[in-house]
């Protein structure tokens, strides 16, 4: 398609519903697709819109009551363009306002400066870091007639920058449909927000998760704390597909800034990770509240929750280690002198015998492991803590709430500090930590029992933000849900999952549709905090492009093991 001829005119619209584009009759409908972006060029300033659907019109009934026949190209041809025709809808998202608003952006000699940039490689589109050009939220609408033309890579930098922006820290996430130009996310916007990934099962969440942390790594915009439910992120993960392939963990990737604590040390050595750290957790580590969150996995009533507040009222942080060994007769004293229900305080005793199984669990810590993972992430070390067969909800649910609280706690103490002093040196780094199966810690019925709910709600304020991915966003309270800062989200079908992505989202209309059309794999909607614009991209591949591109492979402090891992990795790519 030639960038530089219109595509059509705008016929109607208004700033709510968007504008309607009539096609000219030398442009085929079936070169448009839901996603596409295109510019309006308006009298006194450019808009950068996005195509949320595709419509045919015809000028009379008449031709719908008795369409040419297939046979009859002939009269197909005439009618084309004039009587029949296809129009266009366009979500308005960006406002352009050149320099001179006499003068059309596209006309203008700011276009060539943006191609001289290009072609001598500059890092980054010059018009984003100087006054040239002025991105607006939009407020107003294109004139009758202004013609439409398809955006051009100039137009796209101009947006969302370039990777290798020195003044940003910018991160390809891939590239709009059609075109070959990246879409960037700006990381420092990113991480000073709660962020979500979404999609059903099997569109690729994990592998947009992995994208992410590796350029939160990669730029140093934060440091992660990651709770690996199924082992995908920190050593190598199977890849989906026909064939039977793995890809790289961050850990491979950056192997000198990437930490691997484990509560299964034997699975994660059978999986060839040699010098992960064992994570060990204690009953006087386990508040009620920690209980309260795996309440429906331990099948817990009210008024058992209710006696674990007497219990650890009375005994203190021991009171789980004190409940196993009591004997009936112990229960019974107890609940005699301190006002408890024998048959609850019983049943809680039963359920809790479940810890007794975990591996991970001791009755008491000799090692404050916690404390340990905190020394890491001050150092600027990323913390990937794996499950391996401890992967089931009890687990998982119970871990994470219970590392996470202390480590916000240890964060609000140093925030307030720094808030204190105004000491540069005593500024906390900006933690991201990454959850799966969010809507298991922020459905609306236990949110409050959860620090995940209480730190999406605070978003910076003490430097913490999570990175939820989730295959069930309606599940996910609608408040918590309104303070996702940057949504990214692939292929969704049910409509309560769709509506739920754009709780708080103004004009969605347009957008359900095109989330509702994309892809199964390697297509996603992003919108939000990080990104001027929603856009739809062409997500960018994980593979060994990718890890040419963002790893740092430090060899000399590389595990042996590991060295020779790689080495025979490269020498099997050359054919020996």
């Amino acid at each position: 398609m030639n960038l530089d001829k219109p595509l059509g005119s705008v016929i109607q619209g208004s700033l709510s519903e968007g504008v309607e584009v009539r096609l000219h009759p030398d442009i085929s409908v079936e070169e448009m697709r839901v996603g596409k972006f295109l510019v309006v060029q308006g009298v006194r300033a450019q808009f950068f819109c996005m195509l949320t659907d595709v419509i045919l019109g015809t000028s009379s009934p008449r031709i719908l009551a008795d369409p040419p026949l297939a046979s009859d190209t002939l009269l197909q041809e005439i009618l084309a363009g004039s009587s029949t025709y296809g129009t266009l809808q366009l979500a308005l998202m960006l406002m352009f306002t050149p320099p001179n608003p006499e003068k059309a952006l596209r006309n203008s000699a700011l276009q060539s400066k943006a191609s001289k940039a290009a072609k001598s490689g500059l890092a980054s589109f010059e018009a984003q870091t100087s006054s040239d050009i002025e991105l607006l939220p939009v407020k107003t609408i294109p004139s009758h007639f202004s013609q439409v033309y398809e955006a051009t890579e100039e137009d796209f930098r101009c947006v969302f920058g370039w990777e290798d922006d020195p003044y940003r820290r910018n991160f390809a996430i891939g590239k709009p449909l059609d075109m070959d130009v990246p879409v960037c996310v700006d990381l420092d916007r990113f991480v000073e927000r709660s962020n979500g990934v979404f999609g059903k099962s099997g569109t690729g969440k994990s592998f947009l998760t992995r994208l992410l942390l590796s350029g939160i790594i990669r730029k140093q915009a934060a440091v992660n704390l990651i709770f690996d439910m199924h082992s995908e992120y920190g050593w190598e993960a199977v890849s989906e597909g026909k064939q039977c392939s793995t890809v790289k963990g961050l850990r491979q990737l950056f192997p000198g800034q990437v930490e691997i604590y484990t509560l299964d040390p034997i699975s994660t050595k059978s999986r060839g990770v040699r010098d992960a750290q064992e994570l060990y957790l204690s009953y006087d580590q386990i508040e009620v509240e920690d209980i309260a969150l795996v309440q429906r996995e331990l099948n817990l009533s009210e008024v058992a929750l209710e006696n674990a507040l007497i219990l650890r009222n009375e005994l203190g942080n021991s009171w789980i280690r004190e409940l196993l060994l009591m004997s009936n007769e112990e229960i019974q004293e107890f609940c005699e002198t301190k006002k408890g229900n024998k048959a609850s305080i019983g049943a809680l005793q039963r359920k809790l015998v479940r810890l007794e199984d975990l591996k991970y669990m001791r009755e008491k810590g000799s090692k404050n492991y916690i404390s340990q993972i905190l020394n890491s992430l001050d150092a600027g070390k990323h913390v990937v803590i794996e499950f391996g067969s401890h992967a089931d909800m009890l687990s998982y649910m119970m871990v994470t709430n219970m590392i996470s609280r202390r480590i916000h706690a240890s964060y609000v103490r140093k925030s307030e500090k720094f808030l204190r002093t105004k000491n540069p040196n005593e500024r906390p780094r900006q933690l991201v930590i990454t959850i799966e199966e969010a809507h298991r810690f922020l459905d609306p019925t236990i949110v409050r029992s959860t620090i995940f709910g209480t730190i999406a709600r605070e978003m910076r304020k003490y430097f913490v933000t999570l990175l939820i991915v989730d295959q069930r966003p309606s599940g996910i309270d609608n408040e918590i849900m309104s303070q996702i800062g940057t949504r990214i989200t692939a292929l969704l079908n049910d409509q309560k999952d769709i509506d739920a992505i754009f709780t708080g989202v103004s004009g969605a209309a347009g957008l359900r549709s095109v989330l509702a059309k994309l892809d199964s794999k390697q297509q996603a909607l992003v919108l939000g905090h990080a990104v001027p614009m929603p856009v739809v991209v062409q997500t960018r591949p994980y593979d060994e492009t990718f890890y040419r591109e963002i790893g740092e492979m430090d060899w000399e402090n590389m595990p042996t093991e590991l060295v020779m891992e790689e080495s025979e990795s490269a020498m099997a790519d050359l054919g020996f």
